[in-house]
């Protein structure tokens, strides 16, 4: 057993002090009464120090113990708030987030005789709202539209992350071509836009490969988004993307609904693009994408079809620079040259094989002007020309400026165009030169 040093020598005094001689008158060697009662009280004083010094001791010790168990106490809270927040972390990580857009227009359109008396129109553009995130590993992105005159899907699909850079994705996702997301800065996109080949979606599985430099996409597209040529839907022209829907018989109006319907079928598409970095302030990616697919009538396989694209897009400090050149084509059993396709709640035409090429110069310029905080001045060009049928040429001059102001966003849009939907005219027309002035309002949330 280990005995305290401060125990040890108040036991040791006690008994030194138990030691001393009995007092006898008869004992000639002891000592005199007052020295024993000096010699007791010194002892006695040195007892009482040690006993003082042992309540010290006992109070830091018992002090120290105390704190321990408060810094473990503390540690013990501070581990939950820890934990707690972390918790809440991957609550906030892991969940479904809720965003969206709602979005006005006024247009001035010169080919439009009312328009122009009024001075242009005010028109509610869309209310769109978009869902993304993942719960339990498996990614959901979803986009669905309202106009006043008709409800679309945009994309709705669920991915899968194999690693830092691969992704699969199972659902209505984008065709991989050309320049992305888009091959445009202004609202109207490019002409590419309107033959289905800028931000298009089909429904299938496509991977996505997304690691500097090289960026992969391979997909496979079982129909377009609307079901194919016997989907499920009541009106096949109510649709974001634009879909083939038909072959044009000879003599049947460019916006007239197709007497033979049909639709794209098992499509595989490819994109690669590898983006080099000469130095801090430049990147340059070049790409080139191509697919194929097959066109399916209301009974039987009726053709295929094609395309492919190379690509550019660079920037350089504040400025953006992309140019792309494509070629598509249709072959059906009948020769068509001329297909009906589908957007927006009504039909239109398009060639059944053409070219096009699309150049597009964008400046951003951050401001602090109260509100706002960039500007993006872009001028957007597109041609589709080399048409089937001997099809006049298209082609679309986008001069505009973007203005962002917190959760707003507006396009300031001047159009010139020829054979340009939306701008007056049609892919399979041959009208005028047509201009349009346009002010798109976004709140974005």
């Amino acid at each position: 057993m280990t005995i305290h040093p401060i125990r040890a020598a108040i036991l040791a005094t006690l008994c030194a002090t138990a030691s001393l001689p009995a007092r006898a008158g008869t004992d000639v060697s002891a000592p005199p009464a007052t020295a024993v009662d000096q010699k007791i009280a010194q002892m006695q004083a040195r007892i009482d120090e040690l006993q003082k010094e042992l309540l010290q001791l006992k109070q830091a010790q018992a002090q120290a113990a105390s704190e321990r168990s408060q810094a473990a106490t503390s540690r013990q809270v501070q581990a939950a708030k820890v934990d707690k927040l972390a918790k809440a972390a991957d609550a906030s990580a892991d969940g479904i987030h809720v965003g969206g857009a709602m979005r006005f227009q006024y247009s001035y359109e010169d080919y439009n005789h009312g328009n122009r008396r009024r001075i242009g129109d005010t028109d509610f553009d869309i209310f769109r709202l978009n869902l993304r995130g993942k719960v339990d590993n498996i990614e959901l992105q979803a986009e669905w539209r309202w106009f006043q005159y008709m409800s679309a899907i945009k994309y709705a699909w669920l991915g899968y992350d194999f690693g830092k850079h691969s992704q699969i994705q199972a659902g209505i996702t984008r065709i991989p071509f050309g320049n992305q997301p888009y091959d445009s800065h202004n609202y109207f996109f490019s002409s590419n836009y309107y033959l289905g080949l800028e931000d298009t979606y089909h429904a299938g599985v496509e991977y996505v490969y997304a690691g500097s430099p090289w960026n992969v996409q391979l997909a496979f597209f079982k129909n377009d988004a609307m079901g194919g040529v016997d989907g499920y839907v009541s009106n096949r022209t109510d649709s974001y993307s634009y879909n083939v829907l038909g072959v044009r018989a000879p003599g049947e109006g460019i916006y007239d609904a197709p007497r033979q319907p049909a639709g794209s079928a098992n499509t595989a598409a490819a994109r690669v693009a590898y983006t080099f970095h000469p130095d801090d302030d430049l990147s340059l990616e070049l790409g080139a994408s191509a697919l194929h697919g097959g066109l399916e009538g209301a009974t039987s396989r009726i053709g295929h079809y094609s395309a492919y694209a190379v690509h550019l897009n660079a920037n350089y400090l504040q400025w953006n620079v992309q140019a792309q050149a494509a070629h598509y084509g249709y072959h059906t059993d009948s020769g068509a040259t001329r297909l009906a396709v589908g957007a927006y709640h009504f039909y239109d035409t398009i060639a059944a094989r053409a070219d096009s090429y699309t150049f597009n110069v964008k400046y951003h310029q951050p401001v602090k002007w109260g509100p706002i905080h960039g500007l993006d001045f872009y001028n957007d060009y597109s041609m589709v020309t080399h048409k089937s049928g001997m099809l006049p040429s298209t082609f679309m001059n986008v001069l505009g400026v973007g203005v962002s102001a917190g959760d707003l966003y507006t396009y300031f849009d001047y159009v010139i165009g020829r054979n340009q939907p939306f701008i007056g005219g049609s892919m399979a027309g041959d009208g005028e030169v047509e201009h349009r002035f346009n002010i798109n309002l976004g709140f974005y949330f």
